[in-house]
């Protein structure tokens, strides 16, 4: 890939283009979902779709002037930690799924988050042995070892065009001449967001005005600190960050705080190319993140439950169609909480979990009348079959190199905690561990030994970034914010299109629905009929009405050219092409 492409116009050329089409940023998306009758973006040669405008067209600017696939994401993605603080980051982790389209390889870049040396086991419990939700989410204690700015400058250099110096350029611009204040991120301070990021100075000095009163729509804001950060990291790369200046500045807030990050944490931190998982569905090939993600292997497993059965003559969202998956649902995510885990420290079932022998197992003790409690699903046994504030964007080129890259802090804003002097703020995904077995983390999700504390490892994540294949060529990237439904989402956007011939658009808008195992519950949208919950609740299932859930951003391979959606639950996101 990195030979095909000449490299692109310097960095001057590119900052200026975006301040060009930062001046236009205005009118931002309805949060409300529609019923699903939306087109689809068009274009012809390339494609981004992210949950934030200005990056997006960043994006696009560098696939317009020659740039990849990979130049644009890593690009988007320090554009991100600018223009989306909730989500978008340097001081956090993810995973990117890079597709070569010359070779027709496709690769996993793991860059999750790492425990730092001095961890134990008992760490985020109180003193009577319970879960210490302070300590898991807004503390020093809650910080894993960042691997954002590894992960992207990795990215580049394995399948990337351009200099680092001219992806970052945009980002720092940003940063430095200031953003308009949007209505999604004035909304996104609520109270106890407000209150957490207030507990800092470095992070009252970032996000609040020098009266401490906060922004408003229509204000500019900037943040000089992290434009001298990405500075840093763009003149010297990664190492600016795990051995430079920033990570000093990072060590010494640890040190000051109680927090167990050290250089040498930092120092030995390393992204990792792994090979992608790979299952079938109805002659698609779907390619998706493997551990210590759980959401590649657990799409595919509810997508191999779900195959036997005629979803498409069932009807969308039908009760029917409903309850099939949500039972495949609950038994998956009882997998979940027992077998995945960091592989470097926990044999995962891979092949098993994945095979359809082990789905065909599943699917006998489904009963399409009646759901089964969640007393009744428990682990099962693959090895018998052996041989929410997260952000998710997708770009395509013109080459069909082909990026779907999810990255995250966590919880909104991390844990609201930014180092001074560099504007960075940092993760709380020491909360993704088991902090005890059987007790469940913010996103009400269960582990077990598994997915214990330990120093080096890498904590369990849902996110699911997919690229779906179709006679040997792409054609669907997609992937989505959400916590633990996080695939369950990018399960129905797959099946919308897949069984029920939906444009992605429609796809994307249509209403979700959502089980984990525990709670018992089978979460949905507004927008199901009457009847149809009326039925579910009959068969057992406990229906309950939920907040919108994720926020997908897809593009479709279409014969003349590109299809894409930004997901209308959150406001901001931005699909465009050219």
């Amino acid at each position: 890939m990195k030979q095909t492409l000449i490299r692109c116009a310097c960095a001057t050329v590119i900052a200026s283009v975006v301040w060009s089409i930062a001046s236009l940023a205005g009118a931002e998306a309805s949060v409300k979902p529609r019923p699903p009758i939306f087109q689809p973006v068009v274009a012809e040669n390339g494609m981004v779709s992210s949950q934030e405008s200005l990056a997006t067209r960043v994006g696009v600017e560098v696939l317009r002037r020659g740039g990849n696939a990979v130049d644009a994401a890593v690009a988007v993605g320090f554009a991100l930690a600018v223009t989306l603080p909730r989500a978008g980051n340097l001081g956090g982790g993810g995973f990117m799924m890079v597709h070569e389209a010359g070779p027709g390889k496709t690769h996993a870049i793991d860059y999750r988050e790492t425990a730092p040396g001095a961890v134990s086991l008992d760490m985020l419990l109180d003193n009577e042995g319970n879960y210490d939700r302070r300590k898991a989410i807004g503390s020093h204690l809650a910080v894993g070892v960042p691997g954002t700015v590894a992960g992207l400058t990795l990215a580049l250099e394995r399948f990337g065009t351009m200099p680092l110096v001219d992806v970052m350029q945009p980002a720092i611009d940003l940063a430095e001449e200031g953003i308009p204040v949007t209505q999604g991120f004035a909304e996104s301070m609520t109270p106890g967001r407000v209150k957490r990021l207030s507990r800092w100075p470095a992070s009252r000095e970032k996000f609040f005005k020098s009266d401490g009163m906060a922004y408003q729509i229509g204000d500019k804001w900037r943040q000089p600190m992290l434009a001298r950060s990405l500075k840093l990291i763009a003149e010297r790369g990664a190492s600016a960050f795990y051995n430079g200046e920033v990570a000093e500045r990072i060590v010494d807030n640890m040190k000051k705080h109680g927090g167990l990050i050290t250089r040498s944490d930092l120092a030995a931190y390393r992204p990792i190319v792994r090979a992608p998982v790979r299952g079938w569905y109805r002659d698609h090939e779907i390619v998706s993140m493997p551990p210590p993600s759980s959401g590649g292997i657990h799409l595919i497993q509810i997508l191999n439950i779900l195959e036997a059965f005629d979803i498409a003559a069932m009807g969308h969202n039908s009760a029917a169609s409903v309850h099939l998956a949500t039972e495949a649902m609950k038994f998956a995510y009882a997998d979940r909480s027992w077998y995945l885990g960091d592989p470097a420290f926990w044999k995962v079932p891979v092949d098993g979990l994945t095979s359809k022998a082990y789905a065909a197992e599943i699917r006998r003790r489904i009963d399409r009348d009646t759901a089964r409690t969640a007393d009744e699903i428990g682990p099962g046994d693959p090895k018998a079959n052996e041989g929410r504030n997260t952000t998710h964007y997708s770009v395509i080129d013109r080459h069909g190199n082909v990026v779907s890259n999810t990255y995250t802090l966590n919880l909104a804003y991390g844990t609201g905690i930014v180092v001074p002097g560099t504007g960075i703020l940092l993760n709380n995904e020491m909360d993704d561990f088991s902090a005890k077995p059987g007790v469940p983390n913010s996103y009400g999700l269960i582990g077990g030994v598994a997915n214990a504390i330990e120093a080096g490892k890498r904590p369990l994540s849902s996110m699911t970034p997919t690229i779906v294949f179709k006679d040997g060529k792409p054609l669907l990237v997609t992937g989505s914010p959400g916590g633990s439904r996080i695939i369950t989402t990018v399960l129905q956007v797959i099946s919308n299109i897949i069984d029920h011939g939906m444009n992605v658009a429609a796809a994307t808008a249509a209403p979700r629905f959502h089980h984990q195992w525990r709670p018992d519950t089978l979460f949905i949208e507004p927008g199901f009929s009457g009847d149809t919950v009326e039925l579910l609740r009959r068969m057992g299932q406990v229906v309950r009405l939920s907040r919108l859930m994720g926020s997908t951003q897809s593009i479709m391979t279409i014969p003349d050219g590109l299809a894409g959606a930004s997901d209308p639950r959150r406001r901001g996101a931005l699909t465009a092409g050219y």
